[in-house]
């Protein structure tokens, strides 16, 4: 027998002994079991089936021979292959079956009967757990090995996709022959050299291993055959992820060295408490305990390697057991004293057993009237009426904790992770590290106290890497190898204006729009936000251009003021030149709008005042003009332009020409205005603050009817020049409309080719410049002849020079 699993049974009489003391459950009534052992084989496990329901003294199937003998449902197996076998059987007669083993996921339990149940989880949480644990380490890159039944590969079938959509994979998948059938020498040689050379050609550092109880011994002696001294040579280590059904079964001195590859194991067990009593219970245990133990013996004997005669007739001597051995002395490999999760999933399931039978049993008193006797009642109790109860059933164990049966018949706990601790006198200690709980809530199944792992010896107490190539640092970005699985790649920079600022990221990304890659391509920093200020040489520099020439227009303002009387400004319309010098002081303060933070209301005002006071300046302009076509052409006899001779005319070009690029502005206001902006892609490291146009063809429409009315002018004043008039500004005006037209001319061109404060600086001297050529052009004249000199200013001295 294996003495690890003689717990199992001590679980099964300590449970029945609770429940036989606990009047509050089942009173009046004795719970009674029996026990088999299915020598892990099919054809004893089915004989063994029809022998618990049907035999007495004789094997007659189908046929009750004692009918006392009453079987209320089944506990077991331990792993799948033996409890689907149970199954088969079981099913037939409705009797439920609870097992206490972990098995494959929902897919291949479709022809398991209804009368199955499970008082363990679904390994589904399992490998959900087995995934949370890699990607917590970061371990990428690992290796499986498991065995060759169903089992293993309903194993790596549910497993492997979930690796591959997390981003991990396998680097080989080795199977382990459970039942191997070797006809040569050669084939196990072949088979050992294979195993071995998975387990040390890999590059991986983690590998997972999944069987049955017996497998991990199968396993070890591969190891030990192929030769490899793991503590010799500390370069052998490896973490290990153990799945539940594996467990530390070796006899003897089976284990040597080898025992310590498994240092730092991290094991997935079915959950378990400990139960008041039970350590009590089992110090109890000596060979003559009870005689209807039919293991104990061959238990001790094994256990304690000694030899335990007839407890009637003792016998001293050499190698004979003395019946006052210690379990807690034995090697945990041999026997645990702490209930392992096999053990308490087999306490728990005879409780459910118990509560449903309780259940059914007062269910039925309650309805029926007259009883003959509770004897009989009892005995007319049968097996698949239990479902109705087990299936419904919610219990609280001596634990605290409350258990019941969900949808698919699974008893509703989890899996602990234990970390295993190897000492030098061949012995371990499992230390519980974390869980994987299925009732948890949602993102909070999976948990770990990476604090309390010891690590294997190889890894100096960190834990290691286990990828198939270095991490791509930050700047860099993981480039599929081809050819090869996805978890090996190369690293490649990230492309210009991207980044990455993690570890092997699978693509760079792009930095939001108010932040920029730095050089290194790892991290991104803010922009800086850019507009035209007051603070900065080229803003002071506008801004005191404008001022300066504000102040400029106001002088020569007050000078046609004082002089306005003279001939030389009365003979050129006075009131034109004082709206014109106006218009131009607005057209310099205006350019002002356009330094410093944008803002909703300077950003509506910006470009409508410049396009009409400009507009006004320019009507001004061409007023003066046609005024003195009009004149001449009025001097000619019989003349009929005499009536168009007077303020009237010019004010009429004035206003409407001025009305018609309000109008324009006003619909562009209304339909679709400026507003402040911020430009993100023009600059790298710049975020440009400015007013967005709203409608680039209102913008365009504005500066076009400004061109179209300067071009008017310029042609007008051009024909004019040569007029014989005593006050002719058409040459003034004509070299100022030339200035105008050739600025705004260049304009166009520069402003659309520039970003930014540039682009504003731009359309800032553009109205400085312009300006400045009709003031200059026009007034400069008229202002050296007042004031420098004067005596020029008298309409008879100006007649004599024209003459």
């Amino acid at each position: 027998m294996v003495t690890k699993f003689y717990q199992h049974l001590l679980a099964l009489v300590f449970a029945v002994n609770e429940i036989n003391k606990n009047p509050k459950i089942l009173p009046n009534v004795t719970l009674g079991f029996h026990v088999y052992d299915s020598y892990n084989n099919a054809r004893m496990t089915y004989h063994t089936n029809l022998g618990l329901l049907f035999k007495s003294l004789r094997f007659a199937p189908n046929y009750k021979c004692d009918p006392k003998k009453n079987v209320m449902a089944v506990i077991g197996g331990l792993d799948s292959e033996v409890s689907f076998h149970v199954a088969n059987t079981l099913g037939a007669y409705k009797i439920p079956q609870l097992t206490y083993g972990s098995f494959a996921p929902e897919d291949c339990d479709t022809g398991l009967p209804p009368s199955f149940y499970r008082s363990v989880p679904n390994t589904t949480h399992q490998h959900l757990g087995i995934i949370g644990l890699l990607l917590h380490f970061g371990w990428t890159w690992v290796g499986l090995f498991a065995t060759d039944n169903d089992s293993g590969e309903h194993f790596v079938q549910a497993l492997e996709p979930l690796l591959s959509h997390n981003g991990l994979c396998l680097d080989f998948t080795e199977r382990i022959l459970t039942r191997p059938s070797w006809t040569s020498l050669e084939k196990v040689n072949y088979l050992i050299a294979k195993i071995c050379q998975s387990f040390t050609g890999s590059k991986a550092s983690t590998f997972i291993l999944h069987g049955e109880a017996m497998s991990i011994t199968l396993f070890i002696t591969y190891l030990l055959h192929g030769d490899i001294q793991s503590n010799e040579n500390t370069s052998f280590g490896k973490v290990w992820i153990l799945t539940a059904q594996l467990d530390f079964i070796l006899a003897g001195t089976q284990m040597g060295g080898d025992f310590q590859w498994f240092q730092g194991a991290i094991s997935f067990m079915v959950h378990s408490d400990e139960l008041l009593g039970f350590q009590n219970f089992l110090q109890t245990v000596k060979p003559c305990w009870k005689r209807e133990d039919g293991f104990i013996t061959d238990f001790w004997e094994q256990a304690f390697n000694c030899f335990y005669p007839d407890c009637s007739v003792p016998i001293k001597g050499d190698g004979i057991c003395t019946g006052e051995e210690k379990l807690e002395s034995l090697p945990r490999t041999f026997f645990e004293m702490n209930m392992t999760g096999q053990s308490y999933s087999i306490y728990n399931a005879v409780y459910a057993v118990v509560h449903a039978l309780n259940a059914m049993i007062s269910s039925r008193f309650n309805h029926v009237e007259r009883l003959s006797s509770k004897r009989t009642e009892l005995q007319d109790l049968q097996p698949w009426q239990l479902h109705l109860f087990l299936r419904g059933i919610s219990f609280n164990t001596s634990a605290g904790k409350t258990l019941s049966f969900n949808k698919r018949r699974e008893m509703r706990t989890g899996f602990d992770l234990m970390n295993m601790v190897t000492f030098p006198n061949k012995s371990f200690n499992r230390v519980k590290i974390g869980s994987m709980d299925p009732n948890a809530v949602d993102g909070q199944e999976f948990s770990i106290r990476e604090d309390m792992i010891v690590w294997h010896r190889a890894f100096h107490k960190v834990p290691p890497l286990s990828v198939c190539n270095d991490y791509c640092p930050p700047g860099y970005h993981k480039k599929k190898k081809e050819g090869e699985k996805f978890c090996c790649y190369d690293c490649a920079p990230c492309p210009k204006g991207k980044i990455s600022n993690q570890k092997d990221m699978d693509d760079c990304i792009i930095c939001p729009e108010d932040q920029y890659p730095s050089k290194d391509q790892d991290q991104c920093f803010p922009k800086m936000i850019s507009f035209l200020s007051y603070g900065e040489p080229l803003g002071i520099s506008l801004a005191s251009v404008a001022v300066s020439f504000a102040g400029i227009t106001v002088l020569v303002q007050g000078i046609f003021i004082k002089h306005k009387d003279t001939p030389i400004i009365k003979a050129n319309n006075r009131d034109i030149t004082y709206t014109l010098l106006i218009s131009l002081l607005f057209c310099f303060l205006c350019s002002l709008l356009f330094i410093g933070p944008p803002r909703k209301v300077t950003c509506l005002l910006q470009q409508s005042a410049f396009g009409i006071v400009f507009s006004m300046a320019v009507s001004c302009v061409l007023a003066k003009t046609i005024t003195v076509v009009v004149a001449f052409m009025a001097t000619k006899p019989g003349s009929r332009m005499r009536k168009w001779i007077g303020k009237r005319v010019a004010n009429c070009i004035i206003l409407s020409c001025s009305l018609i690029q309000a109008s324009i502005c006003t619909a562009w206001l209304g339909t679709s205005p400026p507003f402040p902006d911020l430009d993100t892609q023009s600059f790298t490291e710049e975020t440009i603050a400015g007013c967005n146009i709203g409608s680039a063809l209102m913008f365009y429409i504005v500066l076009g009817y400004m061109g179209l009315l300067s071009l008017i002018s310029l042609i007008m004043a051009f024909l004019a020049r040569k007029l014989p008039d005593t006050f002719n500004e058409a040459k003034f005006i004509t070299f100022s409309m030339l200035i105008f037209c050739s600025v705004w001319v260049s304009f166009i061109p520069t402003y659309l080719s520039t970003k930014g404060k540039h682009m504003v600086a731009v359309e800032i001297f553009s109205i400085l410049a312009s300006s400045v050529g009709l003031l200059a052009c026009i007034f400069s004249p008229k202002c050296y002849i007042i004031v420098l000199r004067p005596e020029l200013n008298n309409k008879e001295l100006l007649t004599k020079r024209r003459n």
